[in-house]
């Protein structure tokens, strides 16, 4: 049995509609599991107790803040933590309405997998649609859908196999790479973390099973290595190492790199971690690295291989979510930050917004609080990107309202990467 250390991570994001059961479902899977503290439950149970509740309330395992309890639903990102003898797992708890785009979109940013709950009584919904599309669109590479709530349809295979019918029709049009589909009842526990024995026409996964044993591994981006620099370590004269994450790829002592911006080359000399020196290093691990010649190295420059150079420009069209209760302007300035680098640009065009009910294109001259649309950015400075669908780390940004520091959109780059030789010169207009 491995160490709890050496577990592999799983972060996975719950998206539902409102009273679709998704805190029951955590909680299901918390309290089944046995990671909840003895002072957690009996905190609960006393709570059940005062509401004259005859069985103990799981969904009151996660909704912990009091507005969601009082209103009964998710309103804020919760990352919740747990794990089993094969994988450690990291939930973000987001709200599933579309008031609360925003912070669907900021937990399942991350994630390697999305939970998508479906009501088995009321069959896929326009707010499953958008889930499913907003999943797609942040490039998350296995979609479960938890048909939940079967206890209430008399645990029927026809209801099942009615709704998975539905949303593989839809889903097809969108750029879900893994979809599978897993009937449960969160309230009864039946296929959540024990089979149970009311749907014995049901021989695939349960929730956590799938959780547990699917290959997250062949989704990491080893091909493109991209290594921004976060800081330059300087202990003493005869030391000069570069810290930062691997975001993507995988790097060798001995092999030959080059520094962006400035295009110089030289070789990897040793690749030191808190735990000693390796010999490769590979993503998301946190490393330091040392380099053969002396080169003019500092934040926001970023190590690469000669022959595999990601796109370089200030220019790029890209989807935004828009984070701020003010109205996006599209003659106003932003600080852009993307990796480790952050600059001045600003969005030229405004191309169109989903509706996220239809998901159909629409004209618009503004973005609102959690719409999403397709812009065009210049930046100030030339950046070295992927986009997104090839390389989440190096294909995102945030956007910064330079007036009082807040965090006004998230976006992912769409134009296709193609490598440029020459770096355009920095635009001191934008």
């Amino acid at each position: 049995m491995s160490s709890y250390k050496e577990l592999e991570l799983l972060r996975f994001s719950t998206a539902v509609s409102v009273d679709d059961g998704k805190s029951t479902l955590i909680g299901r899977l918390l309290y089944d599991t046995k990671t909840i503290f003895e002072d957690q439950i009996k905190s609960v149970q006393e709570t059940c107790d005062r509401k004259g509740l005859q069985e103990l309330d799981l969904a009151l395992f996660t909704d912990g803040l009091a507005a969601e309890r009082e209103q009964g639903i998710t309103i804020d990102v919760a990352y919740r933590y747990f794990s089993t003898p094969k994988r450690k797992f990291i939930i973000a708890d987001t709200p599933g309405h579309e008031q609360y785009t925003r912070n669907m979109v900021t937990g399942a940013s991350t994630s390697n997998l999305a939970i998508i709950l479906i009501d088995a009584r009321k069959g896929v919904l326009i707010q499953s649609k958008r889930h499913a599309f907003i999943s797609s669109l942040l490039g998350i590479p296995h979609v479960v859908v938890a048909i939940n709530k079967m206890d209430l349809v008399d645990y029927d295979e026809d209801i099942y196999n009615s709704i998975r019918n539905d949303f593989v029709d839809f889903s097809s049009k969108m750029n879900i790479p893994d979809l599978s589909f897993i009937p449960v009842s969160a309230l009864k526990g039946d296929n959540v973390v024990d089979r149970g024995e009311n749907m014995p026409w049901y021989d695939g996964y349960t929730l956590l099973s799938y959780l547990e044993n699917i290959n997250i591994g062949a989704d990491r981006n080893l091909i493109d290595f991209r290594f921004p620099v976060q800081s330059v370590i300087r202990p003493n004269q005869d030391y000069r190492g570069y810290a930062g994450v691997v975001e993507s790829g995988v790097v060798r002592k001995g092999e030959e790199i080059v520094v962006l911006p400035s295009g110089i080359k030289s070789t990897i000399k040793a690749i030191d971690t808190f735990d000693g020196e390796l010999d490769y290093a590979f993503a998301p691990q946190s490393v330091t690295l040392l380099l053969e010649d002396e080169v003019d190295i500092s934040r926001g420059d970023t190590i690469v291989r000669p022959n595999n150079i990601p796109a370089v420009g200030r220019d790029f069209e890209a989807m935004i979510c828009w984070m701020s209760e003010d109205p996006f302007d599209v003659n106003k300035k932003y600080i852009f930050k993307h990796t480790t680098q952050s600059f001045k640009g600003k969005v030229n065009e405004l191309y169109y917004r989903i509706d996220m009910n239809t998901l159909h294109r629409q004209k618009t001259s503004a973005l609102m609080l959690n719409e999403m649309g397709r812009v065009s950015v210049r930046t100030q400075k030339p950046l070295f990107y992927d986009s997104y669908d090839r390389n989440r780390a190096t294909g995102h940004f945030i956007m910064i309202d330079e007036m009082n520091n807040n965090t006004v959109a998230a976006g992912m780059i769409m134009t296709k990467p193609t490598d440029i030789s020459e770096l355009p010169p920095e635009d001191t207009g934008v």
